[in-house]
């Protein structure tokens, strides 16, 4: 419906200016709309765009600016004219709701002369093709006109005129009209900018079997690999994952069904995805591994999904950290597919063991099934793999035991640290191992630093003269710190069977016991020969005389 210029008077006028404007310049230029009640300086409307001015100037004169008894109309139009170049704009546009005579347009056409400006007009007709090109606003200012339209046929709702409530209602009301149509289908539909989207859906679990809809989709193609092995995975095992053909991977989508639905449909883009089926009382499940009919390891986990399709069936467990989907073809003998992904964020290292033994299991490949409380829903047999990721998994293994074994002893439980540095590495093997009762060389003990008592002997005479000794001393405590958090693993000997004090050090300490000086002298021992101490929890053996263990950390060299 067009706009009727000559009803709408200079403040609806004014109004339908200024927005077009700002829609046809926004973008591109800064608009100001001048307030003319304190004088509006030859300016109803500024569009600046760097050095260069625009400047709109609207006069509502419906019936025109003709020579003679309108010639107050022209000098209007010139004295503004001429307030207006006091700015030094490059274009001057006059804005008039009216069709101009070719009087009217060649007396406009003069003002320029001698100027050095741009001078254009936007009449009806102008003002009528811009308003048709953005319709929007076209729909906006004419809705006044439509609703007096409307009033007389009790149709004030279908106007909007009442805000929201009426968008609501019409909405609504046009659901019941479509859910009207069929007993057993209808459509939910969305406006998403100037997109409508139509969503078929069941009005009961059986539609698709009393009143069956056959979609026929026709590609072009070739689609590229990860599209076909989208639709492949959706359309042939029913994995619950949103599928998008874009509008150019569609040729035609045919419909075939119910006669107010059945049809063909071009120039589309397609979404689709399964819907997430659970059978009622069968969320809990084990994942478990087989050897012949002998169960070897089996987990607990949660039932996701249970999907079919054209090539087989589709089965999704939710673990603790982890997700396993297995896709089980219907043909005998065919292979079943397993995918095994988790993260360790967060977790603690029991929670993180059972994942990464899992992933352990999947790599040996060999028989598994999913089994729930009413029996196997899904199965089959892994292929072995091979590669340097079974020495990966296995090293992320020994880490997390040993963080869990650690975490045990302390009485200390945290999620696995985000960062962990080669130093926090050696330290909890040794922290490990020592909770396990072995004795281990430090790397970090290459010596000690004693203070004397002052007590005088001949073993200490010995070692401070440069003799070799077997060395034995104990602390309270001994910790080590990881993630921020001391972890106290209780009293520990510090020993070895070969140690030394530095020259000086002894010939020092030795003056000092002569002269009855030896209380708080400081000396330092070192194993020989370049050789670490060693140490053993206390609680862990009645003697120092045990055989240290090896490290085994992969790239880093034994202490010795």
């Amino acid at each position: 419906m067009a706009i009727e210029w000559e009803r709408i008077k200079q403040p609806g006028f004014d109004r339908i200016v200024e927005a077009l404007v700002h829609r046809m310049y926004n973008a591109s230029a800064s608009v100001e709309a001048v307030n003319g009640r304190g004088g509006d300086a030859g300016i109803d409307i500024k569009v600046t765009s760097g050095s260069r001015m625009r400047i709109f100037q609207l006069k509502y004169y419906p019936d025109g600016f003709p020579a003679g008894s309108f010639k107050g109309r022209r000098h209007s139009i010139k004295e503004s004219f001429t307030r207006a170049m006091a700015h030094n704009p490059w274009e001057w546009v006059l804005v008039v709701p009216c069709t101009l005579t070719p009087a009217e347009r060649e007396f406009v056409a003069s003002l320029a002369t001698g100027q050095g400006v741009r001078v254009r007009v936007w009449d009806r007709a102008m003002l009528d093709g811009l308003m048709a090109t953005h319709a929007d606003l076209e729909a906006s200012f004419t809705r006044d006109q439509l609703y007096d339209a409307a009033k007389v046929f009790g149709q004030e709702r279908a106007m909007l005129m009442g805000g929201l409530p009426d968008v609501r209602a019409r909405v609504a009301g046009l659901g019941w009209q479509v859910d009207g149509l069929d007993d057993h289908w209808t459509v939910d539909f969305a406006r998403q900018g100037e997109t409508v989207v139509q969503t078929l859906r069941g009005k009961h679990p059986r539609a698709h079997e009393i009143s069956p809809v056959e979609l026929t989709l026709t590609g072009n193609g070739p689609w590229d690999p990860e599209l076909t092995t989208a639709v492949r995975r959706s359309l042939g095992f029913g994995v619950p994952e949103e599928v998008v053909l874009p509008s150019e991977a569609v040729k035609s989508l045919t419909v075939d069904g119910p006669e107010w639905l059945s049809g063909e449909h071009r120039d589309i883009e397609v979404r689709w995805r399964p819907v997430v089926a659970i059978p009622p009382g069968e969320r809990g499940v084990d994942v478990v591994f087989l050897d012949g009919e002998q169960v070897t390891a089996s987990y607990p986990g949660t039932l996701g999904h249970l999907g079919a399709g054209s090539i087989g069936r589709s089965v999704h467990v939710e673990l603790p950290g982890g997700h396993l989907e297995l896709l089980v073809p219907r043909e005998a003998g065919a292979p079943a597919s397993m995918r095994f992904t988790f993260s360790l964020e967060r977790l603690e290292p029991a929670a993180a063991l059972r994942l990464l033994r899992m992933r352990q299991r999947i790599m040996t490949g060999g028989a598994f099934q999913v089994r729930t409380s009413t029996g196997t829903v899904g199965g089959g047999e892994l292929p072995a793999e091979s590669g340097s990721a079974h020495q990966e998994v296995a090293e992320l293994c020994r880490y997390v035991e040993d963080l869990d074994v650690v975490q045990r002893h302390c009485e200390q439980y945290f999620p696995l640290p985000a960062e962990l540095t080669p130093v926090d590495r050696i330290a909890l093997r040794m922290a490990r191992l020592l909770v396990d009762g072995h004795c281990v060389i430090s790397p970090f003990l290459p010596r000690l630093s004693l203070t004397l008592s002052g007590e005088d002997s001949p073993g200490l005479r010995a070692l401070l003269s440069g003799e070799q000794q077997a060395m034995q001393c104990s602390t309270e405590e001994f910790a080590i710190t990881l993630a921020g958090r001391c972890l106290r693993l209780g009293p520990a000997l510090v020993f070895h069977p070969r140690v030394a004090t530095e020259q000086e050090d002894g010939q020092r300490a030795l003056a000092a016991l002569d002269a009855g000086r030896g209380d708080g002298c400081k000396v330092t021992v070192r194993p020989m020969e370049g050789e670490r101490f060693r140490m053993l929890l206390q609680n862990a053996a009645a003697s120092a005389e045990q055989v240290p263990v090896p490290l085994g950390l992969p790239d880093f060299p034994e202490p010795r």
